[in-house]
């Protein structure tokens, strides 16, 4: 007997990932640009992600191997961390000690399907997991806009 395989895009496999990590967050969009330009804002993790992610001051890629990087940020709090990333067209995942972050992509005809992730793996996680899926979801929509709104400058 063989089982019936289905692939999942980018965006269900990041909502797979969401449903698994207590109080995670998803949120997504649909943004007028082709996939290429918006993933080439989400892929520059570096120049970008500070400006469309308030609370990150810093990103400093520190190793690469392939879809693998290693990054360390700096928030605007002083708060520091180092986070391994597995990076690819329309996939990138980001996980440090505390925080998981990631984003996907998807093409839409000439519009792109975009979808952000938040969450965080902490001690005592099932408990907290409401109050950090309320942060979540007040700060989700924020990221979403700021993100979208990178992307419209590009097409400038």
């Amino acid at each position: 007997m063989s089982w019936p395989v289905t692939e999942l895009d980018a965006i269900r496999r990041l909502r797979v990932l969401g449903a698994a990590v207590p109080g995670a967050v998803v949120a997504e969009t649909t943004i007028d640009a082709p996939f290429e330009q918006v993933w080439a804002v989400a892929a520059d993790l570096e120049n970008e992600l500070p400006r469309y992610l308030r609370d990150v001051r810093s990103l400093h890629i520190t190793r690469t191997d392939g879809q693998r990087l290693e990054a360390y940020t700096r928030g605007y709090v002083g708060l520091r961390a180092r986070f391994d990333i597995v990076l690819r067209p329309g996939w990138c995942v980001m996980r440090s000690r505390f925080l998981l972050g990631a984003m996907a992509a998807v093409p839409d005809s000439d519009r792109t399907r975009f979808a952000f992730l938040a969450g965080v793996h902490v001690p005592a996680q099932r408990i907290a997991a409401p109050a950090l899926a309320a942060i979540g979801r007040r700060a989700a929509p924020r990221a979403l806009a700021n993100f979208t709104e990178r992307v419209r400058l590009t097409q400038a």
